[in-house]
Formats: C-alpha cells, sequence, structure tokens
C-alpha cells in the first residue's frame, strides 16, 4: 500500500520549495550587489592607480592623457608606457588566479587550495628561473611555456605528496605538502638567483610576485594562454555543479568525473603558469576570492566563477595600489600586499572549517 502524505510532510515540502524560491533571488540580488562593489573598486583603483607612484601625477591630467594622449608630455608618457600596462597586467592576473582558485577548491574539495599554498606558483617560478640562468630563455613567450610545465610538475608532486601510502588528500595535508615544496622550490630558486648576477638582477622584485615595470608585450603574451584557461573554466560551470555533489552522485547523473578534473586541472595549470610568468609568484588570491564569492553568492558555479573573476581583479589592484601608497615613495610589491591580507584569511578558514 501507498501511505498518503500526512499534513506535517505537506508543510514541511511547501516550506522547504518556498524557502529555496526564496533564496534564489536572495543570492542573485547578492551577486549584483558584489559585482556593483568590486566594479567600484576596480574604477578607483584602477585610476589611483595609474595616479600614484614615486611621481604622482594629478587625477586631472591622468583623465587629460587618457582622453587626449601627448607623448611629448613626461607624465603622459610615464601613464601609457609604465602605469596603464601595469594596470592591463594586474586585471589579467587577478581574473586568472581568481578563476584558478576556484577551480582547484572545487575539484580538489579542498577549502585551503590556491596556486600560492600548493606551491602551483612556486613551481611555475622555479622553472622560469631554470629556464633564464641555464637554457638562455629570453624572451616573454618561452618564459611562459616554461611556467606552465613548472606548475604541472607542482601539481603532480604535491598531490603525489599528499596522497603517499594510500592516504586521502585531506586539505591540512594538500597544503603541508604545498608548503614543503614551495620551500624546498624556493631555496632552490634562490640559491640560482644568488649565483647568477644577471638572472638576479632581471628577477629579484619578481620572484616575490610584482605587477612593476611590466610593459604591455608581457601582457600580450600572456593573454592568450588566461583566455583559454578562463574559457575552460566558464566551460566546465555545469560540470563543477554536479561534481560538487560527490563523485558517485556525479556518476549517477551521467557526468564524467575524470574529464572533468583534468579539464579543470589543465586550466589550473594554464591559468597559474600564464599569471606566475608574467608577475611572478603571487599567493592568495584564488583563497580569497573564492572564499569571499562563496559566502556571498552561494555554490553555484554559475554565479561564483563570474564573481570570482571580478573580485580577483579588485584584490590584485587595490593592493598594488596600496604597496605603492604604503611606504611611498618606496613600494611594497604586489605579492607582499597580498600575502599581508591573505595569511589572516587562511587562518580564518581553518579555524572556522576545523581543518586544524
Amino acid at each position: 500500500m501507498t501511505s498518503a502524505a500526512t499534513p506535517a510532510t505537506t508543510l514541511n515540502s511547501s516550506r522547504t520549495e518556498s524557502t529555496d524560491t526564496t533564496v534564489e533571488p536572495v543570492k542573485g540580488i547578492r551577486a549584483s550587489v558584489l559585482l556593483l562593489i568590486c566594479a567600484c573598486v576596480i574604477v578607483v583603483a584602477a585610476i589611483l592607480g595609474v595616479a600614484v607612484g614615486s611621481h604622482y601625477i594629478e587625477i586631472s591630467r591622468v583623465l587629460s592623457a587618457l582622453s587626449r594622449p601627448d607623448l611629448t608630455d613626461p607624465d603622459h608618457v610615464i601613464i601609457w608606457n609604465s602605469r596603464i600596462p601595469r594596470l592591463a597586467l594586474g586585471i589579467a592576473v587577478g581574473a586568472a588566479l581568481a578563476v584558478a582558485g576556484v577551480l582547484m577548491q572545487t575539484v580538489t574539495r579542498n577549502p585551503l587550495a590556491d596556486a600560492g599554498l600548493l606551491g602551483i606558483n612556486a613551481g611555475a617560478s622555479a622553472s622560469v628561473v631554470v629556464g633564464i640562468a641555464y637554457f638562455g630563455v629570453a624572451s616573454t613567450q618561452a618564459t611562459v611555456w616554461w611556467a606552465l610545465f613548472g606548475a604541472g610538475f607542482a601539481a603532480i608532486v604535491v598531490y603525489a605528496l599528499g596522497t603517499t601510502r594510500g592516504r586521502a588528500a585531506t586539505p591540512v595535508r594538500m597544503a603541508l605538502a604545498g608548503a614543503a615544496f614551495a620551500m624546498a622550490v624556493g631555496a632552490v630558486t634562490s640559491i640560482l638567483l644568488i649565483n647568477n648576477e644577471t638572472t638576479f638582477l632581471k628577477f629579484r622584485y619578481w620572484v616575490v610576485g610584482t605587477l612593476q615595470g611590466r610593459q604591455f608585450d608581457v601582457t600580450l603574451s600572456v593573454a592568450p594562454f588566461i583566455v583559454v584557461g578562463l574559457m575552460l573554466g566558464l566551460g566546465l560551470i555545469r560540470s563543477l555543479d554536479v561534481l560538487a555533489l560527490g563523485d558517485e552522485t556525479a556518476k549517477g547523473l551521467g557526468a564524467r568525473v575524470g574529464l572533468t578534473r583534468a579539464i579543470a586541472a589543465l586550466a589550473v595549470i594554464v591559468l597559474a603558469g600564464a599569471a606566475t610568468a608574467a608577475a611572478g609568484p603571487i599567493g592568495f588570491v584564488g583563497l580569497m576570492s573564492a572564499h569571499i564569492v562563496r559566502i556571498i553568492v552561494g555554490p553555484t558555479h554559475a554565479r561564483m566563477v563570474p564573481c570570482a573573476i571580478v573580485v580577483g581583479i579588485a584584490l590584485v589592484l587595490a593592493a598594488d595600489v596600496a604597496g605603492r601608497v604604503i611606504l611611498a615613495p618606496s613600494e611594497v610589491q604586489t605579492g607582499i600586499s597580498l600575502a599581508i591580507i591573505g595569511a589572516p584569511v587562511f587562518i580564518l578558514v581553518v579555524r572556522r572549517g576545523g581543518l586544524g
């Protein structure tokens, strides 16, 4: 016999449906508000980023340079040859690292996943330094390929370390494996830089993560890789939502779990490798972006990925401006500024998630 639904069951079902239909519009509103706030931050940071530095340029002159460029004006030359390229690279790097963070956290189910924390950035930077010091790598395009190789190698090694002896890759174990790998290759990178004066002079700031001194050719060289990585990430949106339900459930719903993980891993390697090749090993952007958007707009990737792009850009540009203002006329590198902000966020995530 089929039992009839009780009034209590019917009432509970009605409440659940009512809650679901109420929550979705609320999350949509939250996403819109988040995008608006980040857009305002990006605009303000972009204007300040073009104005501030070792030589301050008044906002009125910045607007004049943007609307009516005059390359005989020294301020206009600084803006177009130095600060606009720096701004463009910040946008590219912020978007790349943010999406890489979302993909890593979803695919590994690790709330601590970040290209910096898991050693991927360190692997990419070490590979670039080796290529320049011993293989004569000179072009930015070649640097990107070396960075991609290093990022892929780092991902494989860290995953292997985190799953030794058949143990599950828990968040803390992966974070520890990433930290150990990053310290090891960081030491190798430092030794190579110290013993090669040419490489040291060229990359002494790059190794801590910086947007300083980058021209348009750097951004143009990494842009195709970042665009491909972003397209792969956006193309996985539906598959990531299913994968977040668990492997067995995802397989039951017809998802190709292995293929989804492989494409996501490729996207992470391309995004993190390209960003590192251009700006050095900048960490915590993926960690912070992913958690901010997940808290505000929920776990649906159709909202998470686009919002993470905007949040990542806002974080990188704001940190870059802050680094130029804090110790003006000296400068704190972007990677250091983000580490100062990101370290407390990392600790908070560990404590709130009971991961320690």
